[in-house]
């Protein structure tokens, strides 16, 4: 009988922790949805749109046209949340920054939508036209940011 309620009591006790940890991971997984974008509900989550120029002409006159391009053709967008546009701070040059670009463009577009207007708009394809020739190398980073 003792061995019976000693059985008993184990099982009883490896299926309340069971129950434990499986609402501790489920309630870390609600945790992590409400805090991160995810995949599955991206298109209404912001877009982080960050592009960085390195120019064939990399003297400080063909990087301020590049930046004066960029106020001119880029900053007035519709559901642009914020834009910004600058050359490569070249006194912050510590191990782990990337160096090898002139100019960076920032923009943070409301939605998805927002995003794919963007790219295809006059004044975005008129700055790509205008500028292109002295681009030696542009990458792009694209992100979906909490709203």
């Amino acid at each position: 009988m003792n061995r019976n309620i000693s059985t008993l009591g184990s099982i009883l006790l490896l299926l309340l922790l069971a129950a434990w940890i499986g609402h501790a991971w489920q309630t870390s997984l609600v945790r992590a949805d409400d805090n991160a974008p995810r995949t599955d509900n991206a298109p209404q989550a912001g877009v982080l749109h960050s592009v960085y120029f390195a120019l064939k002409d990399q003297s400080e006159e063909a990087r301020k046209r590049l930046v004066d391009a960029c106020k001119k053709y880029l900053s007035d967008h519709p559901g642009a949340k914020s834009f910004s546009a600058g050359v490569r701070a070249a006194d912050l040059d510590r191990s782990v920054n990337d160096t090898d670009f002139d100019v960076a463009l920032y923009l943070q577009f409301e939605t998805k939508a927002a995003y794919d207007k963007y790219q295809t708009a006059e004044k975005h394809l008129k700055f790509i036209e205008e500028n292109r020739d002295n681009w030696k190398n542009v990458r792009v980073f694209d992100a979906y940011v909490a709203p």
